[in-house]
């Protein structure tokens, strides 16, 4: 145990691959462990660092290991897939995790802090919510044009028109479809009522948190993109840059290059696609507010604005958010423009 310089595991929900390589990355140790005996065995683990594969659970146990005095790094999956040899099985897993880890470009993700986890699963469980009430609208949408009834666009229009609908005598609704649609609209009901409250949450962390205070001094910036960045940035000091931010949240060009020919595409769209829509959303709005205001954000989107389509203009604008978030988070300081 003594000669293992970095222990690579292979997660699980029930059973764990443990591979220990030593200075010269030669292999000293294998182990697999069921949850209990692996629960047992790792405050006793003796070594410089502790790599594993960032996927579910690894945020738990990264902060477990820390509590342990360990020195824990994660690694995103896509990049241990290229180090594993001939075919895949967990040991095989757990060898390619140490083999990525002592690799010196390797890039390696911070593991959250609980109250990182915390904003992240409120977002997450709101966003479902979400999910839910849109498959909703359409189902109700659905079984209404088939009795020849079309409502407009939008939550609110259906909300507030589908009791008169239901009331009505004069359309093709028999009793049986009144009462699934009553109870569809109950349904409805229950949903925004979940979203509320979820919004309502995110709203008293907003103010509790400093970070999210500073965060919403940006334009384009409110509760939820201020919330979701201090949830996936942290103090944002784990990133050299506003550019690796950007890169981070897939807001920055692909690229197809070779020699001296520089061919760049759309964005990557790496990372977390619901941050980046949030981002996207926040560029939008500067958009839109942008000829009534004045200030370098909305100077830089009046003058896209000239010759880019206005969805090239709000990614953007997003790409430029998310490298003032970085510099607000670092700093510790508001929002200001720089003259």
């Amino acid at each position: 145990m003594s000669a293992i310089k970095t222990l690579g595991i292979d997660l699980a929900k029930n059973v764990f691959q443990l591979h220990g390589v030593d200075a010269a990355g030669k292999a000293v140790f294998k182990k697999r462990l069921s949850r209990k005996e692996f629960i047992e065995f790792m405050p006793k683990v003796d070594c410089e660092c502790i790599v594993m594969e960032a996927c579910g659970g690894a945020n738990h146990w990264a902060r477990k290991f820390f509590s342990f005095g360990h020195t824990v790094k994660l690694i995103s999956p896509q990049f241990v897939k290229p180090y594993v040899k001939t075919n895949k099985n967990d040991a095989k897993d757990a060898e390619a995790i140490c083999e990525a880890a002592s690799r010196p470009s390797m890039v390696f993700v911070h593991p959250k802090n609980i109250d990182q986890q915390d904003i992240q699963s409120i977002h997450r469980i709101r966003q479902g919510y979400l999910g839910h009430r849109t498959e909703l609208t359409n189902r109700i949408r659905g079984i209404l044009q088939e009795y020849g009834i079309v409502v407009a666009l939008g939550v609110i229009k259906l909300r507030k028109a589908l009791p008169l609908i239901i009331e009505d005598g004069e359309n093709e609704l028999t009793m049986r479809i009144r009462l699934i649609l009553q109870d569809l609209y109950e349904e409805l009901l229950h949903l925004n009522e979940k979203i509320q409250k979820y919004d309502t949450v995110l709203e008293s962390i907003a103010k509790e948190k400093a970070s999210c205070e500073r965060l919403m001094t940006i334009p384009g910036v409110g509760v939820m993109t201020a919330t979701c960045l201090y949830s996936t940035l942290g103090d944002g000091k784990v990133f050299n840059n506003g550019r690796h931010v950007a890169a981070f949240l897939g807001l920055v060009p692909k690229q197809q290059s070779s020699g001296n020919k520089q061919c760049l595409g759309s964005i990557s769209k790496r990372g977390d696609k619901y941050l980046r829509t949030l981002l996207i959303h926040g560029g939008r709005s500067i958009l839109r507010v942008a000829e009534k205001r004045e200030g370098k954000l909305f100077d830089y989107a009046k003058r896209l604005k000239q010759t880019k389509h206005s969805n090239k203009v709000a990614t953007a604008i997003a790409n430029k958010l998310a490298r003032t978030a970085w510099a607000v988070l670092v700093s510790e300081q508001k929002y200001r423009e720089i003259v």
